[in-house]
């Protein structure tokens, strides 16, 4: 009875309702943040603005005095001087990069799966010491890389190129299909094992089906990578005729003048396959990495 005639306890207040409006020094701050960000953007961009807008301009236009002037008409006479010079080189190219991205990738998966699911003793050392061809700069290689292509008799040929760029992209491949694999349940690998798949049946029926973003990944990085090479193309092959086009670019400039509107022409080509590669397949490569493609 007395439980019932004590008075009730306060009730507790209720909590403030944060105010929608910003404050003023809020307002600033995110003006400042898209400020700079906008400036960022513009900073980007701006070599890709003077690429297009000279790339369309007539010999007499490309001036470097008014480079951020747009042109007075839009001429394609640069963009068919360039092809005619870097065409053939842009076949050698996809020549080069199709097949070592493939290669490169295939191989970088088996050896990301053996180091994800097939540990031994001291397989982290080994592992180490595999990727440390990531972090060796071309110019280290280069010349035992001449010696040994001479030796087999692929120096100065598309064959050899591919061999080279086949071998340097197998660390950063493994170490991307390491970090994919490793989310694959051992219990998985064990149940194949179980069922008496060795070492290339678990991986063709259990780790390759779910292998496809990291494949997209690790493709899209590749192909980016040796299509924008230089040095192994220029070192490597030795005839004009058979140099990527990144090779070609610069022999554009190798002239008494330069010739800025086709310069600018042949980057725009030489670049365009790999902005058309991303922009079609950009998704996959997002969809790779938020799925833990390359996740650490």
């Amino acid at each position: 009875m007395k439980e019932l005639l004590a008075p009730a306890a306060p009730a507790a207040p209720a909590p403030a309702v944060r105010s929608a409006r910003r404050s003023p020094a809020q307002r600033v701050a995110r003006a400042l943040v898209y400020a700079a960000l906008v400036a960022a953007l513009v900073y980007m961009l701006a070599p890709v603005y003077i690429l297009v807008a000279t790339g369309f301009k007539s010999f007499a236009q490309a001036d470097v005095s008014h480079m951020w002037q747009l042109p007075l008409g839009l001429s394609f006479e640069s963009f068919q001087t360039a092809w005619q010079q870097v065409g053939p080189n842009v076949a050698n190219s996809a020549l080069i990069t199709i097949p070592a991205a493939l290669v490169s990738a295939f191989m970088g998966s088996i050896n990301g799966y053996a180091f994800a699911k097939w540990r031994f003793r001291g397989s982290e050392t080994v592992f180490l010491l595999f990727l440390f061809g990531m972090f060796l700069p071309y110019q280290a290689v280069l010349i035992p890389m001449v010696y040994v292509l001479q030796k087999l008799g692929l120096y100065g040929s598309i064959g050899g190129v591919i061999v080279v760029h086949c071998i340097l992209g197998i660390p950063i491949s493994a170490l991307m299909f390491r970090n994919a694999f490793g989310g694959i349940p051992q219990e998985v690998i064990e149940a194949g094992q179980i069922d008496g798949c060795g070492f290339f049946g678990i991986y063709r029926r259990i780790v390759l089906p779910v292998a496809g973003p990291a494949f997209a990944v690790v493709l899209l990085w590749q192909f980016t990578t040796i299509w924008n090479d230089f040095i192994i193309g220029v070192v490597v092959l030795n005839n004009p005729r058979l140099a990527p086009v990144t090779v070609a670019i610069q022999n554009l400039a190798a002239s008494d003048y330069v010739e800025w509107n086709v310069q600018m022409a042949g980057a725009l080509i030489a670049a365009l396959p790999t902005i058309l590669v991303y922009l079609l397949l950009g998704k996959l490569f997002v969809r790779g990495l938020l799925r833990g493609a390359v996740k650490g």
